[in-house]
C-alpha cells in the first residue's frame, strides 16, 4: 500500500509562489474576481491608504483523502479602515436562518 504523504498549506506568499500548484490557485481566484467584477482600479484619493489583502491557502480533499484542488483566497483587511473616513454604508446580502424562521412564523400565524 502507498504511503501518502501529507502537504502542507502554505503560510504566506513568498512560500507559496515557490509551487506551481499555489501560483495556479492564485491565477485561479484572481480570474475569478475579475470575472465577477469585484473590484475596480481608481485614482487613490490624495491623503488616503489602500486596504491591504493577505493570501490564505487551503487544500481541499476528496473524501478518499485524496487531493481534489489547491484553494487560494485574497482575504481583504477590512479591519484597517473607518467608518465615514474609509466607507459610509455597510451592505451583507445575507439572511440567517433564524431570521427566516420567525419571518414564516409571522406570516403564517398572520
Amino acid at each position: 500500500m502507498a504511503k501518502i504523504i501529507p502537504v502542507k498549506e502554505p503560510t504566506s506568499f513568498a512560500k507559496a509562489v515557490l509551487d506551481p500548484k499555489w501560483v495556479d490557485a492564485i491565477y485561479t481566484e484572481l480570474a475569478a474576481l475579475e470575472a465577477n467584477n469585484t473590484w475596480s482600479l481608481v485614482p487613490l484619493p490624495s491623503g488616503k491608504s489602500t486596504v491591504g489583502c493577505k493570501w490564505v491557502f487551503k487544500i481541499k480533499y476528496l473524501p478518499n483523502g485524496d487531493v481534489d484542488r489547491y484553494k487560494a483566497r485574497s482575504v481583504e483587511k477590512g479591519y484597517t479602515q473607518q467608518q465615514g473616513v474609509d466607507f459610509h454604508d455597510t451592505f451583507a446580502p445575507v439572511a440567517k436562518g433564524v431570521t427566516v424562521k420567525i419571518v414564516f412564523a409571522l406570516a403564517s400565524a398572520k
